[in-house]
């Protein structure tokens, strides 16, 4: 295969590119310059992840290339972080990424050069059944990063290549240590690429061009209970930062833009048994005609519950939990599994009690 592998710097991209190598195949090293903000220092898209990258190559003897792709993604990911919390919902800039960056501007740039297949190092499985690609979740659970790939396409699929997927962390960082890969002890990275260590409100408050416009907290019967500080800085399940006097604990149930309110209520007001998704995207199997049941992740590493799916429209799924969900929130993404097989997934619209 002529290949190119999505270096992020860090050990598991690294190891993926290793491995592909030792196969016999024909291997380039390609990094996403993504953001050179002051708080990207040590993440995935910084200078100093594509320096780890490069130094990664030399050690393989592959070229390394990188592409400055920090226009499309402030456009495409930044700018819809901020419109989505400015719009009641907590995004996930990861999924945009991969949606929008990594599987598609940066697929087509590689096109041109006449690589055949794009190589992550996502603990994943693709293969092929019944006429359509499949994607499973990693062999190692605790590793696993279906969840954030739902978004992909069969045509996307055909071109992927993870070699991760059948291993686990422990076993890659081994292998890191003994190919002497200069990143074999280098941490993760937890944080999103262009707000890194610090507080995504301040982020947000720096991108805008006023201040955010405060409101009223409000709970089930709309009382007022307080004045909140922006719709943005407060996303549901929350309960630190709230400030509002009285003995019970409150937590944010809701956020109502039409009337720039943050709705708060006693913890089992979180507690949600059915929502709908929208922005449908379905991996290994077709849509549902009709009703069926499913394992639905609402969360990254959230554990994934029992659930039945009904069409609700053309691109909107009605998902009713047999249990209620702590933290399902509009603007996360809720995505279906079939055993380890991701069926599909959609942005989580709204939250029904």
């Amino acid at each position: 295969m002529r290949v190119a592998v999505a270096m992020s710097g860090g050990v598991d991209s690294s190891v993926a590119a290793a491995l592909l190598v030792r196969q016999g195949h024909s291997v380039i090293g390609v990094t996403m310059r993504l953001w050179e903000g002051k708080d990207a220092a040590g993440v995935c898209c910084s200078v100093e992840a594509a320096e780890d990258a490069r130094r990664v190559c030399r050690t393989l003897d592959i070229p390394h290339y990188v592409f400055n792709l920090a226009s499309e993604f402030g456009r495409l990911v930044v700018d819809h972080f901020v419109t989505e919390y400015l719009a009641g919902f907590t995004p996930n800039p990861c999924l945009e990424c991969n949606r929008h960056i990594k599987f598609d501007v940066l697929w087509r740039r590689l096109a041109g050069a006449g690589l055949e297949f794009l190589a992550t190092g996502h603990y994943v499985r693709v293969g092929f059944d019944g006429g359509r690609y499949t994607l499973r979740r990693g062999a190692d659970r605790g590793k696993d990063q279906s969840y954030v790939l739902y978004t992909l396409t069969q045509e996307q699929m055909a071109r992927l290549v993870c070699p991760l997927g059948d291993l686990t962390k422990e076993t890659v960082r081994g292998l890191a240590r003994e190919w002497g890969l200069p990143v074999a002890d280098k941490a993760e990275s937890q944080d999103i690429c262009f707000v890194g260590g610090g507080d995504y409100r301040e982020f947000i408050r720096g991108r805008l061009n006023g201040p955010v416009a405060t409101g009223p907290f409000l709970d089930r019967e709309g009382r007022v209970l307080g004045r909140h500080r922006g719709i943005p800085y407060y996303t549901v399940g929350q309960r630190r930062g709230l400030g509002l006097p009285g003995k019970e604990r409150l937590y944010v149930t809701g956020l109502d833009p039409a009337r720039n309110a943050v709705l708060v209520g006693p913890e089992e007001e979180i507690l949600g048994r059915c929502l709908v998704a929208d922005g449908l995207n379905f991996v290994s199997f077709p849509p549902p005609r009709d009703s069926a049941g499913a394992l639905v992740q609402v969360r990254y590493r959230a554990a994934p519950s029992r659930a039945v799916l009904l069409p609700a429209g053309a691109d909107e799924l009605k998902i009713g939990f047999a249990a209620g969900q702590r933290g399902i929130a509009p603007g996360q993404a809720a995505v279906f599994y079939r055993g380890d097989y991701v069926w599909g997934g959609g942005r989580i619209k709204a939250r029904i009690l």
